[in-house]
């Protein structure tokens, strides 16, 4: 199956040059894989580059998980990330997915100074002296 990065699927999703979205659209009429860090990229290029709001974010993350013609790496992980952004969405979808990343794959806790994110299971805040 082809991947497809990040400037591809923001093609895709905000459809604002109709000569890439056209030629986008023909590269994964057979399907196309999509990474966590090519799903984490576009996130932070909607929100960063576009200004859509959280709501708007989560939308296109469950777009993707849920289209016939994406396969988007251990969709288990990238749902779970999706449902602690919803809840949390200040935190951002990348925090969300490096979390559960970790959880995933046992290496808990994981270590930050982001006070946000500390807030989460299995993440445990550090602080300086």
């Amino acid at each position: 199956m082809r991947a497809v990065d990040t400037n591809l699927l923001v093609r895709l999703i905000v459809r604002d040059d109709p000569k890439q979205v056209a030629a986008a659209e023909k590269f994964v009429a057979k399907g196309a894989w999509i990474s966590h860090l090519v799903l984490a990229e576009t996130m932070w290029a909607l929100e960063a580059v576009y200004g859509l709001p959280a709501r708007a974010i989560a939308d296109a993350i469950d777009m993707l998980l849920d289209h016939v013609a994406f396969s988007v790496q251990d969709p288990e992980t990238a749902r779970a990330a999706l449902e602690n952004f919803r809840r949390r969405p200040a935190v951002g979808f990348s925090d969300c997915l490096v979390v559960e990343i970790a959880r995933r794959n046992g290496h808990l806790p994981v270590g930050t100074f982001d006070r946000a994110l500390g807030g989460f299971e299995g993440v445990g805040h550090l602080r300086t002296v």
